[in-house]
């Protein structure tokens, strides 16, 4: 998200921080019996405070670009490409049996399984992946009523030249131009998820289709998503949507592993203390540990506790834009104010205070955990925490300290409102934490804070004049841009660019990870963005922290079935002891 590549922290909870590893139990001379659930053959999942999913369709808007909704759509559709938990493609559970491409990387041939069909038993065809690719594509498009949340990723849409069918079960895609067949495979080929064609082809016009889907992206319950080909299949009459809950259940129909499990329900949840009362008290028996809640985490006998990191960073979003309110946009244009602001941000503190130690500092978009081929340990930290050092960085480039705040040479006092979720009482401290460091360099920042599908609607270029900067409680992880480039994010125009960041060394670093070449080129290519991207701060940095996870101990698979890469699970696969 990934379609979902916004993800909150305590969001990857839906996702592949799903990792529950048995804390183990006190001696005994006896074996204890399994314990069993009291809810029967019920998965129930917490979703993170105050956030629900608001977005269905598997091609979604960048203002609902989250790993929510992207648990949503997996629940129901299969994935052209699925991305193994250790970066690779598993033919065995993708729509594609096989992916052949020339020697340039500019004609990719897709084979697809025969054995997936819709929920009305009609058979996935190159005729759905045709066009779903074609919509993904239009939607990437200045031209389109909504934009897609991965534009730029993939390719999408400059380099993609077409995309044809050869039969029913053959697609051929060629690119504009020579390519890293790797990167078009995980980051163009991977974010394709296919929709039924007959069901959505009804106004045989992609801009009028958009349109369409825009008005029943978030209504489950119509029979538009009836016709799936995922495990799952959404109960609607097992649901209560308007923030409250969820309801899945095994599709008949999908030819992969079955679901033992009888429902999947994600519930809302109105606060982090909520939540850990209903995992208290077995009304959510898959959930997660608020962090401020660290030392009550005994509590919770009944469920088995571990950590995870999903494969992202965590950051802020500065709103880069000249028309941002106060001069925002003007006055962080050059990159020595973004370092003078990111001396500001005690991580080590945070990891210290907020998270019990597990965490790493960040200061590039490729984190140290989960350890990856892709990070470079040569980048070096260019902005400690050090307020003192920031501030006589911006006065070493003529700011001054006017009436208590500092001032830019143009006469801008250093002032802004920082928004940030709601619901998490450790992104609150958090957020407290960065006002002080900051207000030590003469930066004065109002705290505000919103829902988070608030703030990934509203805090947007579309909307440029209405924040200076925001953190949605957590970054940004790797999907559908499993091959780590910025494309998505840091590229001019790019779908998830909020903050329009516009550099044209960055665009040129991001187009050379796209290059075909050697190995060693390839990771030169990589390593060089890698750097700018630390050096420049297309946004600060913040501590990537793992999710801390609960679940019942009459719940299995959960552990084994979690994909730290894609950032989301199976529950297909879970089984249950009732």
């Amino acid at each position: 998200m990934k379609q979902r590549s916004l993800a909150l922290t305590a969001a990857t909870i839906v996702g592949s921080s799903l990792l529950l590893a048995g804390c183990g139990s006190s001696p005994s001379t006896s074996t204890p019996a399994a314990p069993k659930s009291p809810i029967g053959d019920v998965a129930v999942v917490a979703l993170p405070a105050q956030l629900s999913p608001n977005w269905w369709f598997p091609i979604t808007a960048n203002t609902a670009y989250s790993d929510v909704n992207g648990t949503m759509q997996d629940n129901l559709y299969l994935p052209l490409l699925h991305i193994s938990r250790t970066d690779g493609v598993n033919y065995d559970r993708s729509l594609a049996s096989d992916v052949t491409w020339n020697s340039t990387g500019t004609v990719y041939t897709i084979t697809l399984h025969k054995k997936w069909q819709w929920s009305n038993g009609t058979p996935v065809t190159s005729a759905d992946v045709v066009w779903s690719m074609q919509l993904l594509e239009y939607l990437s498009g200045s031209s389109a009523p909504w934009t897609y949340g991965g534009a730029g990723i993939g390719g999408l849409p400059v380099r993609w030249q077409s995309v044809q069918a050869d039969g029913p079960y053959k697609v051929v895609v060629t690119l504009n131009q020579p390519s890293n067949p790797q990167w078009f495979l995980h980051n163009g080929l991977g974010q394709v998820q296919p929709v039924p064609k007959s069901v959505w082809d009804i106004h045989k016009n992609l801009a009028h289709e958009a349109t369409f889907i825009q008005s029943v992206s978030n209504k489950p319950q119509s029979s538009y998503y009836n016709v799936v080909d995922g495990p799952f299949e959404y109960s609607a009459a097992d649901s209560k949507p308007n923030n409250q809950y969820w309801t899945f259940v095994p599709n008949p129909k999908y030819d992969g592993h079955k679901a033992t499990i009888k429902k999947l329900i994600y519930q809302y949840e109105t606060s982090s203390s909520a939540e850990f009362a209903a995992l208290k008290t077995g009304k959510v028996n898959v959930g997660y540990l608020p962090p401020s809640l660290w030392s009550a985490r005994s509590q919770l006998t009944a469920d088995h506790f571990s950590t995870m990191y999903v494969f992202g960073f965590n950051y802020m979003q500065p709103n880069f834009s000249t028309k941002a309110p106060g001069h925002f946009g003007e006055m962080i244009a050059p990159a020595y104010v973004r370092q003078a602001l990111e001396m500001g941000v005690n991580q080590k503190g945070m990891i210290q205070s907020f998270y019990h130690g597990l965490g790493v500092t960040e200061w590039s978009p490729i984190p140290a955990e989960p350890k990856t081929v892709f990070y470079d340990p040569s980048i070096a930290n260019p902005a400690p925490y050090n307020p003192a050092a920031g501030k006589q960085l911006l006065e070493s480039h003529g700011w001054k300290m006017v009436n208590g705040v500092m001032t830019s040479p143009q006469g801008y006092p250093f002032q802004f409102t920082f928004d940030y979720v709601s619901g998490s009482n450790t992104v609150a401290d958090q957020a407290q934490l960065m006002v002080q460091g900051w207000a030590q360099e003469g930066i004065k920042v109002t705290l505000e804070s919103q829902p988070f599908n608030t703030l990934i609607s509203d805090n947007d270029q579309s909307n440029v004049t209405n924040w200076q900067m925001i953190w949605w409680g957590g970054g940004w992880t790797y999907e559908p841009d499993y091959y780590p480039t910025g494309g998505g994010l840091f590229k001019t125009g790019a779908g998830s660019n909020f903050g329009a960041y516009n550099s044209q060394t960055m665009d040129n670093l991001i187009n050379a990870t796209y290059s075909p070449g050697t190995a060693s080129q390839i990771t030169t290519n990589m390593n060089a963005y890698l750097a700018y991207a630390a050096a420049h701060y297309p946004e600060l940095w913040l501590p990537w922290t793992p999710a801390f996870n609960e679940s019942a101990a009459y719940i299995s698979g959960v552990n084994k079935w979690a994909n730290p890469i894609t950032d989301q699970n199976s529950p297909n696969r879970w089984t249950i002891n009732y």
